[in-house]
């Protein structure tokens, strides 16, 4: 029986993945926390990784706070960028496989159209290039891994926009949301099933991969389709990114354009606005 690895299990994707996991017996599944597998100590993952041994490493273990990474770039760049060598060394050497999950932040925001795995990077912020150093590093140690670009993730778990939005719809009378940033959304539970369909192909093709939902819209419409979804009275006001200063710069547009996925692993790629009205209802 292959055993499953999946990092950063309390998150979001590894929260989804836990619950897809019970379908899936013919695999045995260990889900790591960050003590377990410390992403953050390069001086005892290694040792992490030979105690578990798995066959497939799923890492969704990240440093993702965008705004926090600017002043703690040092840990930033050991989580997303280091201890991703260490990983995709180890796997290389074990003959295990490896998922690991990127970002539309390696892109530098100034494309008007979606943009495809082979389109030129260029991260504006800190969180974005330690994460594409963390990519560069992965397929220089390991080319057969598997690297998964995903955007605007979002969950039942966890903190994430959806949840924020629908609580401070229901305590405001109004909000102003950026509507100058464009991309689309993600729900993790669709990204979940798209790891499985790709762990579970007869066929193994390694690279880079984009991964969201269909669509093309700013946060503000995103915002608005919260809104009607939960049927909240709020009133929704777009404002640009100019009037929302934040430490971190975001990219104006990053939407990924998800045909190679689809061609090479028959992936299922919902419509945001379905995948939004799943998640509400649960």
């Amino acid at each position: 029986m292959e055993k499953i690895l999946v990092t950063g299990s309390k998150g979001q994707l590894g929260s989804e993945l836990r619950l897809l996991s019970e379908n899936y017996s013919q695999f045995e599944w260990f889900f790591a926390d960050r003590n377990q597998i410390s992403l953050d100590d390069l001086s005892v993952l290694e040792k992490q990784l030979e105690q578990i041994h798995p066959h497939i490493i799923i890492n969704c273990g990240a440093y993702t706070a965008v705004d926090k990474a600017e002043s703690e770039k040092e840990l930033a760049n050991t989580i997303n960028h280091l201890a991703i060598g260490v990983l995709a060394k180890w796997c290389l050497k074990n003959n295990t496989k490896l998922i690991h999950i990127s970002t539309d932040y390696v892109f530098d925001g100034t494309s008007s159209i979606a943009l495809t795995e082979d389109a030129s990077t260029g991260p504006i912020n800190v969180y974005g290039a330690t994460k594409l150093d963390g990519e560069k590093l992965c397929q220089q140690e390991n080319p057969n891994a598997v690297i998964l670009r995903t955007s605007w993730v979002y969950s039942g778990f966890g903190n994430n926009f959806v949840k924020t939005m629908s609580r401070l719809m229901q305590e405001r009378d109004n909000l102003n949301v950026v509507n100058d940033q464009v991309g689309s959304p993600t729900y993790a539970a669709d990204l979940a099933k798209a790891i499985i369909t790709i762990i579970t192909c007869s066929e193994w093709h390694s690279g880079i991969y984009n991964f969201s939902n269909e669509g093309e819209i700013s946060w503000y419409e995103f915002a608005l389709a919260i809104k009607e979804i939960g049927r909240y009275n709020c009133d929704v006001n777009g404002i640009p990114s100019s009037s929302y200063p934040t430490p971190a710069k975001r990219p104006a547009y990053s939407l990924l354009d998800k045909s190679k996925i689809k061609e090479t692993y028959n992936v299922d790629v919902p419509y945001y606005k379905d995948s939004l009205k799943k998640m509400m209802s649960l």
